[in-house]
């Protein structure tokens, strides 16, 4: 789980684009972020600079960490196995999610990447279940 009020700083290299035009805006953590509206950030979107796709993708992941405390590595993870909202976190079957979030860890990272245990799996599911927005 994370440090409350983490910014974001520790955003990986390939979205600095992103990070300088939040920073220009304002938005410097991760419940900033999760506020903002499509809308907006579609707005701080330009051409050769952030990306309108990233934007919201980083904002998706700020409403998973919010909502359920999770880590930003644990929900861009989960992001990319399909769970976007801790709504769907919070239905997932453990065993299944397990599965998928350590062969899709193996594809990005490859065979060094560590295994996420059934324990933290049902740790993110009941963060889920226990958020407002599972509600």
């Amino acid at each position: 789980m994370r440090t409350p009020g983490e910014g974001l700083d520790d955003l990986p290299p390939h979205f600095q684009r992103e990070r300088a035009v939040l920073r220009e805006a304002g938005i410097r953590g991760w419940e900033g972020l999760a506020g903002q509206s499509p809308e907006r950030l579609r707005a701080l979107a330009r051409p050769g600079g952030a990306s309108e796709a990233r934007l919201l993708r980083l904002r998706a992941q700020a409403r998973l960490m919010t909502a359920t405390g999770l880590t930003p590595k644990e929900a861009s993870l989960l992001l990319h196995a399909g769970i976007v909202e801790a709504r769907a976190l919070a239905t997932s079957d453990p065993q299944r999610l397990l599965v998928q979030v350590n062969r899709l860890g193996r594809q990005l990272l490859g065979p060094n990447a560590t295994p996420v245990s059934l324990a933290t799996v049902r740790g993110w599911i009941r963060a889920a279940a226990t958020s407002r927005s599972a509600n």
